[in-house]
C-alpha cells in the first residue's frame, strides 16, 4: 500500500486536487485546475497522477442533502467516466458541505477573500480525500 491518492474536487469552473502520503494517513491540497473541457481536464489530472505515480482518484460526490444524487452529481460521475476509461480506478466519497468547511478553514486561518478564492477547491479536496482516508483505516482488517 505505497500507492498515493489523488482527491478531486469537481466543480463546473475549477477542480480541486489534493494528494495523499504514501502511508494514506494524511491528504494534502496540491493544485487547482480550471475547466476547459473533458479532453483537457482529463488530461491535466493525469499529469498530475504521473507527478505522484498513481492511478488511484477519490471524487467527491455531491449529493442533494436527502443523500439523492442530481444533475451536479451526474457531471461528476460523468468526467469520472472519461478517466476510467483512460485507466484510472476512481472512488466517490459524499462531499456535502466540504466547500464550507474549507471556506471556514481558510477564514480561521486569518487568509484574505481574494486569497481564499484560489485555494478553497484544492483544501475542499483535501477534506474529501482525508475523509475516504479516515474511513477506509476504521474498515476491519480484510474488508475491501
Amino acid at each position: 500500500m505505497n500507492e498515493q491518492i489523488i482527491g478531486l474536487d469537481i466543480g463546473d469552473v475549477r477542480i480541486g486536487v489534493a494528494v495523499s502520503d504514501r502511508t494514506r494517513l494524511i491528504a494534502n491540497p496540491v493544485d487547482v485546475i480550471t475547466r476547459v473541457g473533458w479532453g483537457p481536464d482529463c488530461k491535466k489530472i493525469l499529469e498530475i497522477m504521473d507527478r505522484y505515480d498513481t492511478r488511484i482518484a477519490v471524487s467527491g460526490l455531491p449529493l442533494n442533502m436527502d443523500g439523492s444524487e442530481g444533475f451536479q452529481a451526474r457531471k461528476v460521475r460523468e468526467l469520472c467516466a472519461q478517466l476510467e476509461k483512460r485507466g484510472v480506478t476512481v472512488y466517490y466519497q459524499d462531499e456535502r458541505l466540504t466547500t464550507v468547511r474549507a471556506e471556514d478553514a481558510l477564514l480561521e486561518s486569518g487568509m484574505s477573500r481574494q486569497d481564499r478564492k484560489g485555494h478553497v477547491d484544492k483544501v475542499a479536496a483535501a477534506i474529501i480525500l482525508q475523509s475516504y482516508l479516515d474511513e477506509e483505516r476504521q474498515k476491519p482488517q480484510g474488508a475491501i
